[in-house]
């Protein structure tokens, strides 16, 4: 539960063109099996319970991909503040959170205080403008050291997800 840290979210000035670019490809807004099929390769391979391709919107995220899958379409929508990867949108590049609590900046996030998040890997998903439409992320409820090779992979993987994300949804 939130003890009364402030978090402040990055200041976003692409978020409407992001907005419109989500929307012109028909992404952020329902669930992308191939989607789902990338983040449970992250998870596997980064050796994480969670991981997913989030589309970061004005007001929201919209979980387009999500492992474990299971989730109905209507819950994949959280908050903006939940979660890390609207830093990642706005920063341009990978972010790597060992252990979260030891982030001031970041501590305070919904993720941490109502669903246990403790350590978080992720990268940037962009379109073929190099324009950063949302990331590609793995999670986990313990601090964990994700070393050098999980933050290669989470890399990787998103730039072999970003053609995905460059068509419509239905790629």
């Amino acid at each position: 539960m939130n003890t009364g840290r402030l978090l402040l979210l990055p200041d976003d000035p692409e978020a409407h063109e992001r907005e419109r670019r989500l929307a012109a490809r028909g992404l952020g807004a329902a669930p992308v099996p191939a989607l789902d099929a990338h983040a449970a390769r992250l998870a596997a391979g980064a050796g994480a319970p969670f991981a997913g391709v989030n589309f970061v919107h004005t007001d929201h995220q919209y979980l387009a991909g999500l492992h474990p899958r299971g989730v109905p379409a209507a819950a994949r929508r959280v908050a903006r503040a939940h979660g890390f990867s609207p830093y990642v949108v706005v920063r341009r590049k990978a972010l790597v959170l060992d252990d979260v609590r030891d982030y001031p900046r970041f501590s305070p996030n919904e993720a941490v205080d109502f669903s246990g998040i403790r350590a978080y890997l992720g990268a940037p998903l962009t379109d073929h403008d190099g324009f950063v439409l949302g990331t590609l992320w793995a999670a986990a409820r313990e601090p964990r050291d994700w070393g050098r090779e999980a933050l290669a992979l989470v890399k990787t993987l998103a730039a072999e997800v970003a053609p995905l994300v460059r068509g419509t949804a239905g790629a």
